[in-house]
């Protein structure tokens, strides 16, 4: 495997799993911190919202918002002008959660990086947001496999909702 792949795929499952460790001290799972980080920046979008906001699929957010319901983090309604549209709108609960979530994911990026010189962290980063442009890239272009076929489109897959939500 390459190099760079294969050291992101092992340094991404230690991020998650630290992270999954975290979410789940305040109850919640993996991802589920995502959702309420959407609601608290803007309360009452819709699941598609959500899903373009997070690049997940709509049902991937459906299924967790339900969850989350039923949980007591959220609530789901009807649009009051668009019936067709279900809104979901945090409860009392789900914005309690926003400072202690926000600041243990603060601490585990702090944890993360502390080996890290501020110079290293900034060009860490700046390496980041250029490998993720071209990752978007790839994927937005929908490239051919190397066999000539077509890439398959990244929000179908399965893996995109269950690593993404």
């Amino acid at each position: 495997m390459p190099e760079l792949l294969d050291l992101h795929s092992r340094t991404t499952k230690a991020i998650r799993a630290a992270a999954d460790a975290a979410m789940r001290r305040h109850g919640l799972r993996l991802g589920h911190d995502h959702l309420l980080a959407a609601l608290w920046e803007q309360d009452g979008r819709t699941p598609g919202e959500i899903a373009a906001a997070t690049n997940v699929t709509t049902p991937a957010v459906t299924k967790v918002a339900a969850r989350m319901s039923e949980a007591g983090l959220l609530t789901r309604r009807r649009d009051e002008r668009d019936n067709r549209l279900v809104r979901l709108w945090l409860t009392d609960a789900g914005r309690a959660l926003q400072e202690p979530v926000e600041t243990e994911r603060r601490l585990l990026e702090e944890k993360l990086t502390e080996n890290l010189t501020a110079t290293e962290r900034k060009y860490l980063m700046s390496a980041l947001a250029k490998i993720h442009r071209s990752a978007g890239d790839l994927l937005n272009g929908d490239p051919a496999e190397p066999d000539g076929s077509a890439a398959p489109d990244p929000k179908s897959r399965a893996a995109t909702d269950r690593h993404g939500l």
